[in-house]
């Protein structure tokens, strides 16, 4: 589940053809209270509003090359599901997103626009929906695209991180949200095999920690629940392969609290003129709760910009 350099080298060559190099920018005001310079990688600005088209875009085309495929299904809580639906439409594949029942609405718009069929019944939690989409995918000619358990996948989210080592060269840390692992499994092979000595620290929601109890205690820890605004880090069911990876790669895991996500909204957004969903804040929240930081440079991943309108006013107003 740690994808190779060689896939991610790979990875890198056919996403140029379809994507830009996101923004590395200076974040002065989260500077000023720690004695460290600090950078956000704006996946916010790639299309679809978060950085799941790279591995999409990725996982779709190197299957593509491989198989027959006649139609591309996902389970998602909704960033995953628009860049499925964005790959399919550009590889000219039809595509099936399989939502939970309670789904963020700007996620949701985002994908009936890229023509893709949506699929929304079940329970609010995502494990219904993964079902729901494994069931529907033993058809032939289906293809199930799962964020968290293909191969493939990991490569394209890798090369942000190739991205990040190119244009700050004397990067220390790179803070990651940590939902299914997808994207720190992919961040953190790159990094460490571009510069060993780069920290990756993982971010989690203190109301969804299966990940982080699973990386403290070197074993698959469900939870119960993971009922948290940040529905991109809404994960209970861990992958026991992911688990190994991250304990592998990770350096460090922090938890933050819903409040911790609002005011990291709100930082980003007054200071540094920003928008974040709450799990495209997390690693900003994190950075800020850290008592100590020993980096000289640290890139701060802002993951999603689809925000739910409830919860920018909320940010905006009760923080």
């Amino acid at each position: 589940m740690i994808p190779s350099f060689s896939s991610i080298r790979e990875a890198r060559s056919l996403l140029a053809r379809y994507l830009p190099v996101t923004r590395l920018v200076a974040a002065p005001s989260l500077a000023r209270a720690k004695s460290t310079d600090v950078y956000l990688k704006l996946e916010s600005e790639l299309p679809t509003g978060s950085f799941k088209p790279r591995g999409a875009l990725y996982g779709l085309a190197v299957n593509l090359e491989r198989r027959k495929i006649t139609e591309v299904v996902a389970s998602s809580t909704g960033n995953h599901g628009a860049a499925v639906a964005y790959a399919a439409h550009l590889l000219g594949v039809p595509a099936r997103i399989f939502l939970p029942s309670v789904a963020n609405p700007v996620k949701r718009a985002r994908i009936a626009s890229l023509g893709a069929h949506i699929v929304e019944q079940g329970a609010a939690d995502l494990a219904e929906a993964f079902q729901l989409a494994s069931k529907y995918a033993q058809q032939d000619g289906v293809f199930f695209l799962n964020d968290a358990t293909d191969p493939d996948l990991p490569a394209g989210p890798a090369t942000i991180a190739c991205e990040i080592v190119e244009q700050l060269p004397d990067v220390d840390a790179i803070f990651v949200p940590m939902g299914d692992t997808a994207l720190i499994r992919g961040v953190a092979a790159a990094a460490k095999h571009l510069s060993p000595g780069i920290r990756i620290i993982g971010v989690q929601a203190e109301q969804a920690p299966s990940y982080a109890l699973s990386w403290q205690q070197n074993r698959v820890v469900e939870t119960d629940t993971c009922n948290t605004m940040a529905d991109g880090l809404s994960t209970r069911l861990p992958d026991e392969a992911n688990v190994r990876a991250i304990r592998q790669l990770v350096d460090d895991v922090i938890l933050v609290s819903e409040a911790e996500m609002l005011r990291s909204i709100q930082h980003l957004l007054m200071e540094e003129h920003v928008v974040a969903e709450p799990a495209g804040a997390a690693a900003t929240a994190a950075f800020q709760k850290s008592k100590s930081i020993s980096a000289k440079n640290v890139v701060l991943l802002v993951s999603g910009a689809n925000i739910a309108p409830e919860i920018l006013r909320r940010a905006a107003t009760e923080t």
